[in-house]
């Protein structure tokens, strides 16, 4: 993934929203696989801007020694627009930017959790391919002001090949429906950070 949507406001833009915590149900229906994405819907004569979302993480050191110690964060995501977000939905992942041929992804090195407030437990989240990424329970439905806060945990694995420099990050992303273009499209916004691995 080339380009980078990773959101950041300056602490008194922060600041001048309040944080509210969204209900998170159990489950919920992801956006339809079949809607384009907003950016697809661009033309020459016009380009989609997502201003939808103030993003935050906390904790996420700029180097990070390999090994199987857990380093906690707390990532959150605010509805900074006038608008209710429909058919919302919660993800995390951890891994690193691939930029040319024969790189590796730092994904399936490492390990990603999310605090399941319901449960009191920590969960894994992992998806077929090895790579550490899923979805976290939440909102359907994301109205103005309204912030979903979530704690997670990562480590990578002191198997990690160190023959090549890795641009790595861990983070949230929110991805809701919109309408752009007389057409249903999704969206999307970030909380994450970058990171440096290194042997211990």
């Amino acid at each position: 993934m080339k380009l980078r949507r990773a959101l950041s406001v300056s602490a008194a833009t922060a600041a001048l929203l309040p944080v509210a915590v969204a209900a998170a149900p159990a489950t919920q229906a992801a956006p339809a696989a079949d809607i384009p994405t907003c950016y697809d819907l661009d033309t020459a004569y016009g380009q989609y801007h997502n201003n939808t979302f103030v993003g935050r993480a906390f904790g996420i050191p700029k180097s990070l020694a390999l090994g199987t110690r857990w380093t906690t964060y707390t990532a959150t995501l605010t509805n900074a627009s006038t608008k209710e977000l429909k058919s919302f939905e919660l993800s995390a992942k951890l891994g690193s930017y691939v930029y040319n041929e024969g790189e590796r992804d730092l994904g399936p090195y490492g390990d990603l959790q999310y605090w399941d407030t319901a449960q009191s437990a920590w969960k894994t989240l992992r998806q077929a391919d090895g790579t550490a990424r899923g979805t976290i329970p939440g909102p359907k439905t994301l109205k103005p002001r309204e912030s979903v806060h979530v704690q997670l945990r990562f480590r990578v694995g002191e198997d990690l090949p160190m023959d090549q420099n890795y641009d790595a990050f861990t983070g949230i992303t929110g991805t809701f429906v919109d309408r752009y273009r007389n057409m249903d499209c999704t969206a999307t916004g970030d909380a994450s950070g970058g990171f440096s691995p290194h042997k211990g």
